[in-house]
């Protein structure tokens, strides 16, 4: 997911697909650990969109301050 993608999204549209995002990456650690991924890199990905979506929240919130 863009930046610029990020920013269109409202702050409760934000929260709601930080949940489901960290739900996602969860889910990807516990089947790596399982069995390996044919893409390992993936979990590096959602990390990183995951990291995105929390800094755009933040720095949403510490502007309506």
């Amino acid at each position: 997911m863009k930046i610029k993608e990020v920013r269109e999204l409202n702050t409760k549209e934000l929260e709601e697909r930080i949940d489901a995002e960290v739900a996602t990456l969860n889910q990807k650690k516990i089947n790596h650990s399982i069995s390996p991924l044919d893409n390992p890199s993936l979990i590096k990905e959602q990390r990183r969109t995951v990291a995105r979506l929390k800094t755009e929240l933040n720095q949403r919130i510490r502007n309506n301050k």
